[in-house]
């Protein structure tokens, strides 16, 4: 069973979430709260598979508490109302799995738990195109100091190896785990180690992070 924190300042949609994945033979939810600092404890206390995150809270929102969870090891999906950019985009760089608007199907809304769940991504179609466009046009400090270096060339400093170059890419196309195995003709396991030593070796605190660096690198632009 998936186990999920539903984390909403309403309870109203706490409540319809409940619902949504009720539905779910294979997710349970385990708990619920109403800002970020009771996100934090509850995930402390009842060990989710998935934080399921609002962004805009009382007390400590969505991002700095997906910031914290992350730090501890936990994989954060956030719902929310609001697409701007600087939402999405400080999401994904506090570490979230995923990212999905509030007006997602509930289908659509299963499918990202079961993928973050796995070690996957997720990422809402409607922002996934200026996120990207954002990778460039608004890059921190750090990715400014790499910008006068090839994006293969960054890879090879960071000590990626061939198959990890090739893995990255992959996720740069958004394949899932069982797709980049499949394809490499590699075990899941390994596929997931890959995967593994790729966050590390970049520093980075989540899947779709990692595609964000494929695609910037070029390794996602093609097919």
């Amino acid at each position: 069973m998936i186990r999920v924190l539903i984390v909403d300042d309403h309870s109203t949609i706490r409540a319809g979430l409940r619902l949504i994945l009720s539905d779910a033979q294979d997710v349970v939810v385990v708990g619920e709260a109403a800002d970020g600092d009771a996100a934090v404890h509850n995930a402390r206390a009842l060990s989710p598979d998935v934080v399921l995150m609002d962004v805009r809270m009382p007390r400590t929102d969505g991002v700095e508490a997906t910031r914290r969870l992350r730090a501890e090891g936990y994989r954060v999906l956030v719902l929310t109302t609001y697409d701007h950019d600087e939402v999405v985009y400080g999401a994904i760089r506090a570490g979230a799995a995923g990212f999905l608007l509030k007006t997602a199907e509930s289908s659509e809304l299963v499918a990202a738990v079961r993928r973050v769940a796995a070690g996957d991504g997720a990422l809402a179609p409607e922002v996934t195109g200026r996120v990207l466009a954002r990778l460039t046009e608004t890059a921190d400090a750090a990715a400014q100091g790499r910008a006068d270096r090839s994006g293969l060339e960054r890879l090879e400093q960071a000590g990626l190896t061939s198959r990890e170059v090739e893995v990255l890419a992959h996720i740069g196309h958004g394949r899932s785990n069982i797709a980049i195995s499949r394809r490499l003709d590699i075990s899941l396991g390994t596929t997931k180690t890959h995967v593994s030593r790729i966050l590390m070796k970049l520093g980075l605190e989540s899947r779709t992070q990692a595609a964000l660096i494929a695609r910037d690198s070029g390794l996602g632009a093609d097919g």
